[in-house]
């Protein structure tokens, strides 16, 4: 199989060979299709999130065919469609995992984390944390629903039922969880960089009620504000932005400092929450939701051997929805 491997912090990716890997009981090998490029790939490859196995395949977005399953496996699965997630085992035992609050586990895997993920022709996954996908859809139109989608559809029920939502950081997950609230009836206010009209017009496209640089104030008291930007500035912005008993949702798994702000901007029953990680049941869920409101994400694919160049121009700024890896001659 073909890798793009990280050997050290802050390195490249470089492209390697290695043996097909062989899956071992409770799990399955799939031949990946398409793999979106998340802002946490990022965050692992630039050392933010700390002791990352070594080397690493990074990827957790990952749609492919199943192969082949390990000892005792259903073999009804291979030949199936499905998607692995960020969350690639958890532990089943620990309190959180007894309270159905398997996000939080006290031993838990990620993809491309702590596991190998899906920057590759091939990847090994728990059987139980890969989710069966639509077996006709495009599969570099489905990769980000497995992320950028599922932590948006969480981030959106902590925000609550209010009408009002405003986004910060209007990225790939940003561009998907704009559609279910449209769908929902809700109004959404994009928050984009200053200097961004091309985000600002791709919100509005997608039917955003009003969009504007993040150094805007809103032009209508939110409900809800939900931040997808690493920018911990954004947070008293925020707030400052959702009426009294409005909630900030920060959606990220990682975020510059948050800046000291008066009490005031806070006060009012505002409420500041963070989300991590996902559930099981969040994807179940949320793909329903997608088929429904007809989501349809908006990509760039780049060839495997290109997941430098993907990751560059996400960091820059330059991708319109999300980036999406897939195997050469599919782009």
């Amino acid at each position: 199989m073909r890798a793009m491997v990280l050997e050290a912090i802050g390195g490249p990716l470089l492209a390697v060979e290695r043996p097909l890997p062989l899956p071992r009981a409770g799990e399955i090998r799939l031949r990946i299709e398409a793999c979106a490029v998340c802002r946490t790939d990022l965050h692992v490859i630039d050392g933010d999130l700390h002791s990352p196995k070594l080397p690493l395949i990074p990827g957790h977005e990952i749609v492919g065919i199943v192969e082949t399953v390990g000892d005792d496996g259903d073999t009804a699965k291979i030949g199936r469609r499905v998607g692995v997630p960020w969350l690639g085992q958890t532990c089943r035992t620990c309190s959180y995992c007894r309270a159905n609050a398997e996000n939080l586990c006290d031993d838990p895997l990620f993809t491309g984390y702590t596991r190998d993920g899906g920057f590759a022709t091939h990847a090994v996954a728990d059987a139980d944390y890969a989710f069966d996908l639509d077996p006709g859809a495009d599969p570099v139109s489905l990769a980000p629903l497995l992320c950028a989608g599922l932590i948006g559809w969480r981030s959106l029920k902590r925000a609550g039922d209010g009408r009002r939502i405003g986004i910060y950081g209007f990225g790939a997950a940003a561009h998907i969880i704009a559609q279910v609230c449209i769908w929902q009836g809700r109004k959404v206010y994009a928050f984009t960089r200053p200097d961004d009209a091309a985000a600002k017009r791709f919100a509005l496209d997608l039917g955003a009620t009003w969009a504007g640089g993040s150094d805007e104030p809103a032009p209508e008291p939110l409900d809800a504000a939900i931040i997808f930007a690493p920018v911990g500035s954004l947070v008293p912005a925020a707030l400052k932005a959702v009426r009294k008993g409005g909630r900030v949702v920060c959606g990220g798994i990682h975020m510059s400092d948050i800046p000291t702000m008066p009490y005031a901007v806070f006060w009012g029953e505002r409420e500041l929450v963070s989300v991590a990680n996902l559930t099981r049941q969040d994807a179940c869920e949320f793909f329903a939701v997608a088929r429904q409101a007809g989501v349809r994400t908006h990509t760039t694919a780049y060839p495997l051997d290109n997941a430098n160049s993907a990751l560059a121009d996400l960091r820059a700024g330059k991708v319109s929805g999300a980036a999406v890896l897939v195997p050469q001659g599919r782009t």
